[in-house]
């Protein structure tokens, strides 16, 4: 695992990209909030979730059907009519897993790498250009907060909602999701992030912001206090 700070980027280049929007899910810990309106699309000050996502998407310069592609599932009508023409729309019958989505989004990603946001993340800042800044495309790369209640990696990191995929990732996915007992949700974490960070391949940006992913009817009214201020 690599940590980068500002001074630890390597050498910058174009590189053919694309976004992928996670807003399936069925925010079960958010009812009886979610039990007519997705999560994606409760609002955080003056915008939903989505369209945080959105626009952090575009900040990248990535924008329409061609460069976003947004999964839904639970109440998924509701956030087809809220995207219109912003993105492309993979419907998922049954929860795929994070792992699922970007498989099954194989052939519109077409070769090309991914940035994938989860929907329900509030950040403070929505410039996450440093997430790419040097990014050589080799390895998975996580935007991270020093957070040592809920740490994914090493005892601190925890993750905030953004991430890098290198291309040949997606490839191993598709490969490898096939043999999972039908039913199974796999995800990004125990399919990519927990194996190459055993390998020393994960690369962690810390992101100086405040991060709160909305799950919990607590994180959400704070999101919505932080943003009021």
């Amino acid at each position: 695992m690599t940590v980068l700070g500002p001074s630890m980027s390597v050498h910058s280049s174009p590189l053919s990209m694309c976004a992928v929007i996670l807003a399936a899910g069925e925010g079960k810990r958010l009812r009886p909030l979610t039990d007519r309106q997705p999560k994606p699309l409760l609002w955080v000050g003056d915008q939903t979730l989505l369209d945080r996502a959105l626009a952090n998407a575009a900040a990248l310069g990535l924008n329409g059907a061609q460069q976003v592609a947004v999964n839904v599932h639970h109440l998924a009508e509701q956030i087809v009519s809220a995207v219109g023409s912003r993105a492309h729309i993979l419907r998922e019958p049954r929860l795929l897993g994070t792992a699922g989505t970007v498989a099954a989004l194989a052939e519109w990603v077409d070769g090309r790498d991914l940035a994938i946001f989860n929907a329900d993340a509030y950040r403070s800042d929505g410039s996450i250009a440093p997430l790419l800044a040097g990014w050589s495309g080799a390895h998975p790369r996580l935007l991270v907060i020093d957070d040592p209640a809920r740490a994914d990696f090493d005892g601190h990191w925890r993750f905030a909602g953004v991430s890098l995929l290198p291309n040949r990732y997606v490839v191993e996915l598709v490969r490898a999701l096939p043999r999972l007992s039908e039913g199974t949700t796999p995800g990004l974490y125990e399919h990519v992030w927990r194996p190459t960070h055993e390998r020393g391949e994960l690369e962690l940006v810390p992101y100086p912001g405040i991060f709160i992913d909305c799950g919990t009817p607590a994180d959400y009214a704070a999101a919505q206090c932080h943003a009021a201020q």
